[in-house]
């Protein structure tokens, strides 16, 4: 039995903010837990159409955390704008995403070929410094 620590239950509508923050230590089962709450999130808002691109440009920018950021923390982050949600996940980790062609058997690359796929832009803004970055991506109703 897993208990209650885990679960996410679903806001009321009149709790809703034009934006969620949140920090957290991911793992390799956090994305699940971040996807629903992201559902959760985009539904309560009225923008469940976006919910299946939103979710998958998640997994793949979480997964990034997961491989590449010492001790795994991020910054999540989802803001509304017309039409759509900005998404970010920002970390302490200098390392850029990259684009790779993603072909092959290559082991990675592939993460940021499938948010550019499913989004309708997506970037990487650098901490003043080089200290992080805050990867980000948008989806919108009519893209």
């Amino acid at each position: 039995m897993h208990g209650d620590v885990n679960r996410v239950t679903g806001p009321r509508a009149a709790d809703i903010l034009s934006e969620y923050r949140a920090e957290f230590a991911v793992g390799e089962h956090s994305v699940r837990h971040l996807r629903r709450i992201l559902r959760l999130y985009l539904a309560g808002v009225g923008l469940a159409g976006v919910s299946d691109a939103a979710e998958l440009a998640l997994t793949e920018v979480v997964a990034n955390v997961v491989r590449h950021v010492p001790g795994r923390r991020c910054r999540i982050c989802f803001l509304l704008r017309p039409g759509g949600v900005r998404v970010e996940v920002a970390d302490g980790c200098p390392r850029l995403p990259v684009r790779g062609g993603g072909e092959g058997l290559e082991e990675g690359g592939r993460g940021m070929v499938i948010v550019d796929a499913v989004t309708e832009r997506w970037g990487v803004d650098v901490c003043p410094g080089g200290l992080g970055k805050t990867v980000w991506f948008e989806c919108g109703e009519g893209g």
